[in-house]
């Protein structure tokens, strides 16, 4: 008998228990709307500055491919006799102005090469280190004379900007 005088009694009092646990559904569910919130943004921001890397790299790579020192024959032309100058190990001057014009501020290194792939040269200031590091690449078509005006092939410059351990 006690049992259904137990359950009947409407004279109930409040048991702290639901509200502990409504509580913390509402903290549950704060904290995981948190975590989604800001893994969003983490994400919008990762993005953002991957796009703006992306833009500052092609801009880099139009600017080398007007470069002066680098024209061929012609100024829509590329010397490929001025891309092994500057990629020479005795070229240290040249590429220290190289890199102080485009990349002040900026780990980068510029690739060309020719469609075919018979032909390639990378522009290295020999400070990069590019271990676990992301790089940012935007490339540029580019005509590259080989020799003389009479020989052109197609083929591209490519700026690879590698971004830094913390961004």
């Amino acid at each position: 008998m006690s049992i259904s005088l137990f359950i009947n009694d409407e004279r109930a009092f409040l048991e702290p228990n639901n509200d502990i646990l409504a509580t913390a559904m509402v903290v549950i569910g704060f904290v995981v709307f948190a975590a989604i919130l800001s893994k969003t943004f983490i994400t919008f921001d990762d993005n953002s500055h991957a796009l703006e890397s992306y833009e500052q790299a092609a801009m880099i790579a139009k600017d080398i491919a007007a470069y002066p020192p680098l024209q061929g024959s012609r100024p829509e032309l590329i010397s490929a006799e001025a891309l092994d100058r500057i990629t020479a190990p005795s070229a240290d001057k040249d590429r220290y102005m190289f890199f102080q014009r485009f990349s002040a501020n900026l780990d980068l290194y510029v690739e060309a090469a020719t469609d075919d792939g018979n032909f390639r040269w990378t522009i290295d200031d020999d400070n990069n280190a590019n271990n676990g590091r992301d790089v940012i690449a935007a490339s540029v078509p580019v005509v590259i004379e080989l020799g003389s005006s009479a020989r052109c092939v197609p083929g591209t410059i490519t700026v690879k900007i590698t971004q830094n351990v913390w961004n």
